[in-house]
């Protein structure tokens, strides 16, 4: 039961990575991007960086998660139908 929260954290890294890559829609591709990096922050915390957990939830959750979905806000997107 004590690995059980790392392993969480650690497969839902992988899966949020692996559909960051393969989803089409840009905005929830930047959505799974930013449920990576904090869940990556999570990791970092269970192994005693807190430091570097903060730094991960405003460097990447959210300054460059942030400029993503404002650079996809504001260029033209195609609509299907």
């Amino acid at each position: 039961m004590d690995s059980f929260i790392p392993m969480l954290l650690l497969g839902a890294t992988v899966v949020f990575a692996i559909l960051t890559v393969e989803v089409e829609d840009l905005l929830y591709a930047v959505l799974c991007l930013w449920a990576m990096t904090v869940s990556i922050a999570g990791l970092f915390w269970l192994l005693g960086a807190p430091y570097v957990a903060v730094f991960q939830l405003v460097v990447y959750a959210g300054a460059v998660v942030v400029l993503f979905i404002a650079a996809i806000m504001l260029t033209a997107r195609r609509r299907t139908a």
